[in-house]
């Protein structure tokens, strides 16, 4: 007798998000970062930015969202560009490349839709392996270690100054 599952394993689909997420990345949010996330400076950018719909994604499996990437538009000094984040896994997800796979993926999105650059607060171990680098010119509406202000760009394009409202 030999072992046959039963069905395939669900497939993994990444979608824009839409408000019908909604519920469900909230809540991966919180388990993910926890109420701290709050206090976050990436958090004061997301205050004043526009969120960009058609650059943010959700991961689904079976049909709940089990990974997020959200982008948003600011500008740097006089630059339009994109501010990623927050980027979210379901822990049981982890650790299989479904960070860098959404990461890419709005990151794609970004640069087919004629986006200059995306930035971003992360850590540059993970984010350098997805095309980002330290941006020693972009500042941050707060504290942050700027070791942790990464971009990621597409054009030919200085990025020097204050990340502000688009």
């Amino acid at each position: 007798m030999s072992l046959q599952p039963c069905r395939p394993a669900p497939a993994l689909i990444l979608a824009h998000e839409t408000p019908a997420h909604a519920t469900q990345i909230e809540a991966l949010l919180t388990r993910a970062f926890g109420p701290g996330r709050f206090s976050k400076v990436s958090e004061r950018v997301r205050e004043f930015a526009d969120f960009a719909p058609e650059l943010s994604f959700c991961a689904l499996e079976a049909g709940q969202v089990v990974g997020v990437v959200r982008m948003w538009r600011v500008s740097v000094g006089d630059q339009p560009i994109v501010f990623l984040g927050p980027l979210a896994v379901e822990e049981t997800e982890r650790k299989h490349g479904l960070g860098a796979q959404l990461v890419e993926h709005a990151c794609a999105a970004a640069q087919a839709a004629g986006e200059a650059a995306v930035a971003l607060v992360g850590d540059v171990a993970f984010f350098a392996r997805v095309g980002f680098a330290i941006a020693p010119d972009v500042s941050m509406p707060g504290p942050v270690d700027p070791k942790r202000v990464l971009a990621r760009t597409f054009a030919d394009v200085p990025l020097t100054g204050a990340v502000r409202a688009a």
